[in-house]
């Protein structure tokens, strides 16, 4: 029996895809005027600014000095090297192909969450992933021309999917300690110290950067680096990372078409055929019986 549908859920999984497909074209025309380095940094500081007013309102409370040293290689992981490996990642390779490497973190997700705290991920689970991975990889691969040798750019891209894997495995216990708003702040302010050894040099960027450049990493900053994080980490905390970033395989397929809307390019016949495997396989892999739910409730304290 197919789990009922849960609105909240499937409206938070909605935004999550939508703003961080949004992410891979902005990525490609903020790289015309900026470099990345500086494009992570500027990213994550109108996130971080953003994110102060939003606390300032709420009255976040500080987190535990025993919980820093986690909450900042959380941060490490998540923001800071996953956006600069990304970011050096598409100098060399496309958004398109880029987006179909990122596609892999719900791979990398559930093999961890296996590993270190026995999260299952169900055989329509696996099922689904190896689908919606071989639809996406249908559409970038069958209609593009592109040399997919492996090359650094591939290999970046790899280790920001990875990266960002492990934040969302090891975030889970702190979501329910802090909640997944406080949280999210936390790694995002983590992340964005880490990336400040790179500020020499911004405001001259932001200076010589066309305005519509620089209205595109704001939009990033606010957007993509922000909100899908939010609503990321919430369904994390109540459905477990696994099955949270299942649904991350249709990212591709609306980046192609935002894509198209936004660049231009013509969505292909590979495209929507591909698009049509991978919502199956986001569709099978989300199939639960109620009796076989993921186990979201492992402590990472066993671990950490």
């Amino acid at each position: 029996m197919i789990k009922s549908l849960d609105l909240k859920l499937t409206f938070a999984h909605l935004i999550t895809i939508i703003l961080w497909a949004s992410a891979f074209p902005g990525i490609r025309a903020a790289l015309t005027a900026y470099s990345p380095e500086h494009l992570s940094l500027l990213r994550l500081l109108i996130g971080s600014l953003t994110l102060i007013l939003v606390a300032a309102i709420q009255g976040i409370r500080l987190p535990e000095v025993k919980d820093v040293p986690i909450i900042l290689l959380l941060g490490f992981l998540g923001f800071s090297v996953y956006q600069m490996a990304l970011n050096y990642g598409e100098q060399t390779i496309s958004a398109g192909v880029a987006s179909l490497l990122v596609s892999t973190t719900p791979i990398f997700t559930a093999l961890l969450a296996l590993l270190f705290f026995r999260e299952k991920f169900g055989l329509w689970g696996w099922v689904g992933s190896l689908i919606g991975f071989f639809g996406v990889a249908f559409i970038f691969l069958g209609g593009s021309t592109e040399n997919f040798s492996l090359n650094i750019g591939i290999i970046l891209v790899l280790v920001a999917s990875l990266s960002e894997s492990i934040y969302f495995v090891f975030q889970n216990a702190y979501l329910k300690k802090y909640g997944f708003v406080t949280f999210t702040m936390y790694t995002i302010w983590s992340g964005t110290i880490f990336m400040m050894i790179f500020s020499p040099g911004l405001g001259e960027a932001i200076i010589h950067a066309p305005i519509d450049i620089t209205l595109v990493v704001i939009y990033l900053g606010i957007f993509p680096t922000v909100i899908p994080y939010f609503t990321l980490a919430y369904i994390t905390s109540r459905t477990g990372s696994s099955e949270a970033t299942s649904s991350l395989y249709l990212t591709p397929v609306i980046s192609c078409y935002i894509a198209w809307i936004w660049l231009g390019e013509l969505p292909t016949s590979y495209a929507i055929i591909g698009g049509l495997i991978t919502l199956g396989g986001v569709f099978l892999s989300n199939m639960r019986k109620q009796n076989n739910q993921p186990t979201s409730t492992k402590s990472v304290d066993r671990v950490l």
